[in-house]
């Protein structure tokens, strides 16, 4: 343990009672939640713990192999290290805005995700439009809300409705059937692109890419990119593909 300050609910022997002598199995996501199962026996028992990571905006976690030669060097913004037989296993996390639960059973961990949404990526057309197609609540702030719809941030937020070109402050109930076909749609590819590389892609061809440029343009028309802060975040869009 290097930092305890990233521990929620918990401290570090409690975490280290519940991991030692035992196994990660293989961890699911839901929303921005990873939940990996601890099991001491052949197979994990719904009574025996979770531990539950949520990476804010700066975690991530890195595998270390026993074998590599030179042994890695410890990161500064390393704070918890997970001892296996076959290397580490690092928790590392720079802001520290969120950190590591211990759930005891399966039932805490459904208790400790009970008031988040459905996850993103596997959501239906329907599971999406349900909650969100008769209020009045602008698009991108919904699409926020994890009550609402589990795993959706900033970056994939705009990627996402520049992708299906609906504008960020439209309202949800302005939408059409096929708005809402087209907006699963995006968000199913954005969201299965970023998995598969951890990180939202800046590939230029993305509006990730260009956000960030001075006087970026939009990669599909080349349109001036508009640039608005409310809440403490910025969005960007494409004034010519998300039309008003």
């Amino acid at each position: 343990m290097l930092d305890q300050g990233v521990l929620r609910g918990l401290d570090a022997d409690e975490l280290r009672d519940a991991l030692v002598g035992a196994r990660l199995c293989v961890p699911r996501r839901h929303g921005k939640w990873l939940i990996a199962a601890v099991r001491s026996g052949e197979r994990h028992d719904s009574g025996e713990p979770s531990v539950l990571f949520h990476f804010g905006m700066t975690g991530s976690l890195s595998w270390h192999d026993a074998h590599e030669q030179p042994p890695p060097a410890r990161h500064r913004h390393d704070r918890v290290v997970m001892v296996t037989t076959g290397g580490e296993l690092r928790y590392r996390d720079m802001r520290k805005l969120r950190g590591i639960h211990l759930a005891r059973s399966d039932a805490d961990v459904d208790e400790m995700l009970s008031d988040i949404g459905p996850d993103a990526a596997r959501i239906t057309p329907a599971g999406l439009s349900r909650p969100l197609r008769h209020t009045d609540r602008r698009l991108k702030p919904a699409l926020l809300d994890q009550h609402l719809i589990a795993g959706l941030g900033n970056l994939l937020v705009d990627e996402i409705l520049w992708r299906a070109r609906l504008r960020p402050d439209a309202s949800a109930s302005s939408l059409s059937d096929g708005d809402w076909r087209r907006l699963h749609r995006r968000m199913r590819t954005v969201l299965a692109r970023s998995c598969a590389v951890g990180r939202v892609p800046d590939h230029r061809s993305w509006l990730t890419g260009r956000r960030d440029d001075p006087d970026g343009v939009c990669p599909r028309c080349e349109s001036t990119l508009e640039h608005t802060q409310r809440g403490g975040r910025t969005t960007v869009l494409c004034p010519h593909c998300q039309p008003a």
